[in-house]
């Protein structure tokens, strides 16, 4: 039969959706069967509006030689547990024979025993394939067809989720395309698939009312163009039907947006005293969301009433609760004391809704509850914000929900939208088999939640403390003033690490505005900051009857008022959040002993010494710990020595700048030359757990010089 999709005609042209990524022939031309599962999985993935980050799955039942038997058998290629389809690689697929999974349906005890047989998809493997194989798995192995999709657009997930939505759906897609109740993904729903389209043949696909939609197809190419196809076409009707009603969003907008300099002021001054009150047993990052639709539903007089339903689609749901939490102007516009109490008073409210909900809906082996506070927060006039253990679950968390809008949105412009039944949403977050992925994934690194800021963050030693705490799970903002650099860098260190976990401000230290901007900012992309590294600097070098009034005013503006400004910042910040926090003051072995011919150098750095001593006294009954960080001839890969630093320390240590950094090793306890990431490594003691006991404390890194000790 024909599996080529074609949109069934109505009496009125469908609104043109805009174009979905188009099948290459020509690429397609020189892959394989696996080669084009791949391409077409990540074809789809490609377009928000077709499925959601790592939601849905792709199979195709493929010819492969058995490697014990040598004969040709049939293999199912389908996406394995966990990943995205959008990016993933072959290895992400699990591969299962297909007669064997076809034999565990005489296995089969009923819905109720359902869960048991993911244990036997083990034994179903092909070629010792580790990719563990999905939940999902049965939704393609028993529908015969070649190729199948199963994706989470919101057009179609909108009219899945109207309180019509059988009768609908045989509506818009005349037949063309079935309809099923809501199940839970897993084997009986494998089942219902196979007996469905065994009752329907010639549909072209299948929607699961509350969840999403399956496609097919004889070939690559066809099942993906049926996928685009009906998506498509969910969205000119939606289109058409919302123009033909006058439908307006969400019943019309109930407040303003506030200007985004007063939104920014407000979520600046909000966002760290809510980080900190959901941060008190584990750390967790923010993601700000502002876009129009996010602005027209906050803004909306269904704000409410809406919010309270939840989601439809499971996946929506996993990612984002039960339902948001809704902070009103009457609490956000509070300051100080009573903004955290406000704040708190809401959580309270939040969490005992969230444990009431447990309570209703749990069953004798439910795992025990967890971390009841909101993922989703809304604000009317000011936008979204997500929070999560780590800055990219949190910025897909808030995808998500933008993903539940939409549909909310058009689902209630046409009909009326119906959320996941609460009992089916809490048997699909507390399922044992989600219980299961979640104790296998494996232990966060020490400052996954964890935001580090730091200043100097460009250069030599900057960039290596970064990287530092980049590698065991921290975001990070970069402040620097040089801006070209900033760029190089945070382009460098995205490709390396990821996008989410990294901020590059411009910022003049010494400028009070500059700071505070920065700081800001670093709300706004996070959520607060956990830890600062003072790092930024100069070097300089005269004899004191040559050392003019604005040489020593440089170095005093950026060594001693730049690091106050910056560690007042953050102290500011760690004392809303009350959740502690660490400050690392990089200063120098010439704070603990002169040098000659560094007068201004010299005192500066004795003054970022004090400084932090007087960091860690205020701090301490906060949980804010002060530590600092003293290098001595960090020659390679340390910035100050690019200008004439070098020149001016060779002269007064009657040596050339070639022999300069051998005279430093030489002169050295250790004889060892010291370097950017023997700074890094310092830098992350004392600012991780590790130095959880010490404050006000001092680490030389300077292979030993015994002047320098300190007493």
């Amino acid at each position: 039969m024909s599996t080529s999709f074609a949109a069934p005609a109505t009496s009125a042209t469908p609104v043109a959706p805009a174009p979905f990524p188009v099948w290459n022939d020509a690429h397609a031309s020189t892959l394989d069967e696996p080669g084009l599962l791949l391409y077409r999985s990540n074809l789809l993935g490609s377009d928000l509006r077709i499925t959601n980050y790592g939601g849905g799955n792709t199979s195709a039942k493929v010819v492969q030689k058995d490697l014990l038997t040598g004969q040709n058998v049939t293999v199912l290629w389908v996406k394995g547990s966990g990943g995205d389809v959008g990016s993933m690689k072959l290895d992400g697929f699990s591969t299962l024979y297909q007669d064997k999974l076809n034999a565990l349906q005489k296995l089969y005890r009923g819905p109720e025993h359902e869960d048991e047989m993911v244990a036997y998809l083990p034994h179903c493997t092909f070629n010792l394939n580790p990719r563990a194989a999905s939940i999902d798995t049965p939704l393609h192995a028993y529908l015969p067809f070649a190729h199948v999709d199963h994706m989470h657009p919101d057009a179609v997930i909108a009219i899945a989720a109207m309180a019509n939505t059988e009768a609908l759906t045989a509506k818009i897609f005349e037949g063309t395309v079935g309809w099923l109740p809501w199940r839970k993904p897993g084997f009986e729903l494998g089942l219902m698939l196979q007996r469905y389209q065994a009752a329907h043949p010639g549909q072209r696909g299948l929607v699961l009312a509350g969840h999403g939609l399956f496609t097919w197809g004889d070939t690559a190419k066809t099942c993906y163009e049926n996928t685009v196809g009906v998506i498509a076409h969910a969205q000119a009707w939606l289109a058409k039907e919302s123009a033909a009603r006058k439908a307006v969003p969400f019943g019309g907008a109930a407040v303003q947006a506030l200007s985004t300099p007063e939104q920014d002021a407000t979520l600046a001054r909000v966002l760290p005293v809510l980080r900190g009150l959901a941060s008190k047993s584990d750390h967790k990052l923010m993601h700000v969301d502002r876009q129009p639709t996010v602005m027209a539903f906050v803004n909306s007089r269904e704000l409410a009433p809406l919010a309270a339903l939840g989601t439809s689609c499971p996946d929506h749901f996993l990612r984002t609760k039960i339902r948001p939490l809704i902070l009103d102007e009457s609490t956000y516009n509070l300051e100080g004391a009573a903004l955290a109490a406000a704040i708190e008073a809401k959580l309270v409210d939040y969490r005992a809704d969230y444990a009431a909900y447990y309570e209703r809906c749990k069953r004798a082996d439910s795992p025990a509850l967890r971390d009841a506070n909101p993922v989703i927060i809304l604000l009317p006039r000011i936008g979204m914000v997500s929070i999560a253990k780590d800055k990219a679950t949190a910025r897909i968390a808030g995808e998500f929900y933008v993903n539940a809008i939409n549909v909310m949105r058009d689902a209630n412009a046409i009909d009326t939208y119906v959320g996941l039944p609460e009992q089916e949403a809490f048997d699909i977050e507390y399922w044992l088999l989600e219980e299961a992925k979640l104790q296998r994934m494996p232990k966060a690194k020490p400052l996954v939640g964890k935001v580090a800021v730091v200043t100097g963050g460009a250069g030599g030693i900057g960039r290596a403390i970064v990287e530092r705490f980049l590698s065991e799970g921290a975001c990070c903002a970069l402040l620097d003033i040089d801006a070209t650099a900033l760029d190089s860098t945070r382009a460098e260190l995205a490709t390396k690490y990821g996008k989410d976990v990294v901020r590059t401000m411009v910022c003049d230290v010494t400028l009070e505005e500059s700071v505070l901007a920065a700081y800001r900012q670093t709300a706004l992309e996070f959520g607060g900051v956990d830890i600062l590294v003072s790092n930024a600097g100069i070097a300089s070098a005269a004899p004191i009857e040559d050392t003019t009034l604005a040489l020593w005013m440089r170095n005093q503006n950026i060594l001693a008022t730049g690091y106050f400004l910056v560690g007042r910042e953050a102290f500011r910040t760690m004392k809303a959040q009350a959740i502690g926090g660490s400050m690392v003051f990089i200063a120098s072995k010439n704070g603990m002993v002169a040098s000659n011919q560094a007068s201004a150098y010299c005192a500066a750095k004795a003054a970022e010494i004090q400084l932090s001593r007087s960091f860690a006294l205020e701090g301490a009954p906060l949980g804010i710990r002060s530590n600092v960080v003293n290098p001595d001839a960090v020659i390679r890969g340390s910035k100050i020595w690019t200008g004439t630093w070098s020149q001016e320390r060779a002269a007064a240590n009657k040596v050339s700048e070639e022999e300069l950094e051998a005279f430093y090793r030489d002169r050295s306890m250790l004889k060892r030359s010291v370097f950017p990431e023997d700074i890094a490594e310092a830098s992350y003691f004392l600012a991780s757990e590790l130095a959880a006991k010490s404050t006000g404390n001092i680490i030389n890194v300077d292979a030993g010089n015994l002047a320098a000790f300190p007493r």
